[in-house]
């Protein structure tokens, strides 16, 4: 092997004197910049799912527990809750639809009661407030998102109308209830929320709803979102008795096809993008071949003097592996370089043409999350095709007849 490795290293180099030959050079290129492309693009498609995750996920309901009628005792319900597995923190919740308007701008809103002390617990939105604050979140006041307070063309300390679902009955009919709130803070996920969710304290929920000391659903918070649906479950079923049956619902209700739209895209991204190193793994067949019929005098002389087909093989094969070795390595470092620096790259871009990119987008950044395992598999499938591709071509040697070719000499 070591005459074959140091054989398939010279032909791997260049005669003239350059490191590598020119087919080389551009096979190493290839698959260089097809790994390179590969990392950058599925870690920023992680890194956006997570955001995804994070800004969506972390202010929805992991989950929420109901029944047919609103919930007693719910500060009991809850510390029986807590005791379930996986299930970090419960607090009541209230939710309806509801209209929204100032002036003549109106829109449909989720109409959300929550307790201003415990939000902090399961939500993130306290961490992405432009003003205000959730905690201090008083009876009267309403918290809204930056988009909807745009289009509504309102700010802190305005006065907005919220008309719900609710129904008053008078003798003149039966007509939705309207209420009147302060707005005391305003939000900014730059996201869905910031277009349909609304804040309001649970106490001013319980008045909507014509609860006393009641809640209408609890909200869980779990430590994997992904397990929602079987934690929910299982707290369904510890919490039921022959008095009250539970029910549950999980965010994959409202959003589950969403996550699974962003999961094929990056499916189908990957996919393509692999191509690139299929090209470049041909490129690898392709030198080898011509490095083969190049070399077809040598490679007859030394079969002559007695050297194994399999060492003959071998030599190329190597020269393969350089090539794939070379342009992997290179690919993972130029791939983890990019995306590390990848927000002072387009920043850069942005001051040379003097204007943004991304502030049209929910982001105005490029998230990333560099999967290692996901890497590896990157680098294991690209050696894997290089490898295949390498070895096609230099079992063809084996078959040479070192009589004819010396002939045609």
């Amino acid at each position: 092997m070591g005459i074959s490795a140091k054989l398939g290293f010279k032909y791997f180099r260049s005669k003239k004197g350059f490191f590598v030959s020119f087919t080389s050079f551009m096979a190493i290129a290839g698959l260089t910049v097809g790994v390179a492309t590969l990392i950058i693009v599925m870690s920023v498609m992680n890194g956006f799912e997570r955001e995804l995750q994070n800004r969506i996920l972390g202010v929805i309901p992991h989950a929420l527990i109901h029944s047919r009628e609103p919930i007693d005792k719910y500060d009991e319900l809850i510390e029986e809750i807590l005791k379930v597995n996986q299930v970090e923190e419960a607090v009541p919740f209230i939710q309806m639809q509801s209209l929204i308007s100032n002036g003549k701008e109106s829109r449909g809103v989720l109409l959300t009661a929550v307790d201003p002390q415990y939000e902090k617990n399961v939500s993130i939105l306290e961490d992405h407030m432009k003003t205000g604050s959730i905690s201090n979140l008083q009876s009267g006041q309403i918290i809204i998102g930056f988009w909807l307070a745009a289009y509504l063309g309102v700010s802190v300390g305005d006065e907005i109308s919220i008309l719900t679902s609710e129904v008053r009955t008078s003798l003149l009919g039966s007509f939705p209830r309207s209420f009147t709130f302060k707005i005391s803070g305003i939000f900014e996920l730059k996201a869905e929320p910031d277009q349909n969710l609304v804040i309001i304290s649970h106490d001013d929920g319980q008045k909507i709803k014509n609860y006393d000391n009641q809640t209408q659903s609890i909200r869980l918070k779990v430590s994997d979102v992904m397990q929602s649906r079987q934690i929910a479950s299982e707290t369904v079923f510890k919490i039921s008795n022959a008095n009250t049956s539970y029910a549950s619902s999980t965010w994959e209700k409202t959003h589950g096809t969403l996550f699974q739209a962003v999961q094929l895209e990056k499916l189908i991204i990957g996919l393509l993008l692999f191509l690139i190193v299929g090209v470049a793994a041909f490129n690898i067949l392709s030198t080898t071949v011509m490095s083969v019929k190049t070399k077809e005098k040598e490679i007859a002389i030394m079969k002559t003097i007695g050297i194994p087909d399999k060492t003959l093989v071998a030599i190329f094969i190597f020269q393969g592996l350089y090539i794939s070795l070379i342009g992997i390595s290179l690919g993972l470092i130029l791939g983890l370089i990019t995306t590390i620096n990848l927000n002072s790259i387009i920043l850069l871009i942005e001051t040379m043409f003097d204007r943004t990119l991304l502030d049209a987008y929910f982001i105005n950044y490029f998230p990333y999350y560099i999967d290692i395992s996901q890497v590896i598999s990157i680098m294991l499938t690209a050696f894997s095709l290089c490898l295949l591709s390498a070895i096609w071509p230099a079992i063809r040697v084996s078959r040479f007849d070192p009589v004819k070719v010396l002939r045609d000499e």
